[in-house]
């Protein structure tokens, strides 16, 4: 009896077992629904293929959340169907699309239109002669060429996808976007139509009446016209082009912004500044530099390096006598904190610099030193005048002083209340002082030092040749007497206010920049 009770219980657990394992599998895997049909007029056609239905007037099919319309269209057995004429697909509440031929097979839900395409949501139409769409995933995509119509955008690519759940578009090949601002060329583009944001990689311009960008790797919000460029991103507004590992700008602001290896380069000034951030501002067209940016300008024969905590170029509203400057040919280059300029017959340091460019003058403010092959100027202010780089002349301002070394102890000076010094082949030759002029210099032997000239005069002119004084014109009444160099006081081989500062010289171009 336990024996035959153990063997009833076996069978029928495996009757019921074959009861339920099917049902549960019909469970898991639901039957795919077939597709219905409806029209003014249905033919059966054997030769075609069994059970082929000729469906003609006002045909509409309905396949799950699909529907679709059309003059008329084959239906067959294995759930697939050819539609023709006014075709119209329509999934959902907003994705609409339309062609002259459509193919599709509900076991895959897969279509095929051809001709005459256009697809339509809510935010875009796309329009284009050969399209597949998948209506399971949402996905339509075309290899020959289609164009994409949005609010404020029209593109156009070669290939192309559309992902109807996330309202994205993705282009490559011959990608085009038109916005009535720019037009934007690049490789492969992603476009969402619901933020209008674009992605794009690959070689990318955008060219404007403003500007023109060009990078291979970046975002812009089409609706905010905000954007950022990387991968070799750079801009160019009129003559100045700004380049950066990354950049940002703002269009409507007309404000770009760049990030890390940051150049500005002047084409009609021959200027280049580099540095680690910038920001350029198109409507004033003015620009600045930090994170150790250095200035280099090009001249016939030699470049000038000039380093500082911060560089601004921008263009002055009015001019020095304080009248509105009608346009932009009053550009001026300013120079804050830590200034350092290396040229290679002309050194220089001062807290701040302005340079403008209508008189090629630089303007030296709070302690500023000027290294002149063997001469040192200092002054409370220093205005140099330059010409295709080559020194034509300065001027310093209050406390006047310069320094030419003998050697380590014997150093030719000039000091007054102010001076202009005049240069020839970059070479100081003339120095007119003017108020409280006080000279001491050391006449030449043949071979060595002869004496110590020691002269005050409120006005003179000191020739110089070779870095010595050869000559003094006096213009006034001067004191002054020569005394041999053993018979003169050591402690009174210096003027009042002697720094010899030597040692803050920028040596190379690389020194301006520490």
């Amino acid at each position: 009896m336990l024996r035959g009770s153990f063997i009833t219980r076996v069978v029928l657990l495996t009757l019921l077992s074959g009861y339920f394992i099917p049902h549960l599998s019909a469970q898991t895997k639901p039957k795919k629904k077939k597709i219905e049909f409806s029209a003014k007029e249905t033919k059966y056609d054997k030769k075609i293929g069994k059970g082929a239905k000729r469906l003609i007037g006002d045909v509409v099919f309905k396949h799950e959340n699909i529907i679709m319309r059309c003059d008329s269209a084959w239906l067959f057995d294995d759930e697939t169907l050819e539609a023709y004429k006014n075709v119209h697909i329509q999934q959902g509440d907003s994705l609409h699309l339309y062609g002259d031929v459509l193919k599709y097979n509900g076991n895959t839900k897969k279509a095929e239109l051809q001709k005459n395409i256009r697809m339509m949501d809510k935010d875009m139409t796309l329009t284009t002669d050969l399209l597949f769409y998948d209506a399971g995933k949402k996905v339509a995509n075309y290899t020959g060429g289609g164009k994409i119509v949005t609010k404020d955008n029209v593109l156009t690519s070669t290939y192309g996808n559309y992902f109807a759940e996330s309202r994205e578009l993705g282009f490559k090949k011959n990608v085009v976007l038109t916005n009535p601002e720019y037009v934007m060329h690049s490789d492969t583009l992603r476009y969402n139509t619901a933020s209008g944001i674009s992605y794009f990689h690959g070689p990318t311009t955008i060219r404007s009446n403003q500007n023109f960008i060009y990078c291979e790797d970046g975002y812009y919000d089409t609706y905010k016209d905000l954007s950022r460029f990387s991968k070799n991103a750079w801009i160019r507004s009129g003559a100045q082009r700004l380049s950066g590992d990354s950049l940002f700008y703002d269009r409507k602001r007309g404000v770009g912004a760049a990030k890390g290896n940051v150049a500005i380069l002047d084409s009609a000034e021959k200027i280049r500044i580099v540095g680690q951030r910038a920001e350029y501002f198109e409507m004033t067209e003015r620009s600045y530099v930090t994170g150790k940016p250095v200035l280099q300008q090009l001249f016939d024969k030699d470049t000038l390096y000039m380093g500082a905590d911060t560089l601004r170029s921008e263009y002055l509203l009015k001019d020095s006598a304080g009248k509105k400057v009608p346009d932009h040919t009053h550009r001026i280059l300013r120079g804050y904190h830590h200034v350092k300029i290396y040229k290679a017959d002309l050194q220089g340091k001062c807290d701040s610099v302005a340079y403008t460019f209508a008189d090629s003058v630089m303007r030296m403010y709070r302690l500023p030193v000027i290294w002149s092959d063997k001469e040192q100027i200092t002054g409370k202010e220093i205005h140099l005048s330059m010409n295709r780089g080559s020194l034509k002349y300065m001027d310093i301002t209050e406390n006047a002083f310069i320094i030419s070394s003998k050697d380590s102890i014997h150093y030719d000076q000039i000091k007054g209340r102010k001076m202009r010094g005049y240069f020839h082949d970059n070479e100081l030759s003339l120095v007119h002082v003017e108020g409280n002029g006080q000279t001491i210099y050391f006449p030449e032997g043949d071979s060595s030092l002869i004496g110590v000239n020691r002269t005050d005069c409120s006005e003179m002119k000191i020739h110089i040749q070779s870095n010595s004084v050869k000559k003094i014109v006096f213009l006034t009444r001067p004191d002054g007497k020569l005394v041999p160099l053993k018979k003169y006081p050591s402690n009174e081989l210096k003027l009042k206010g002697f720094v010899w500062r030597e040692g803050e010289r920028p040596l190379s171009p690389a020194d301006v920049s520490k």
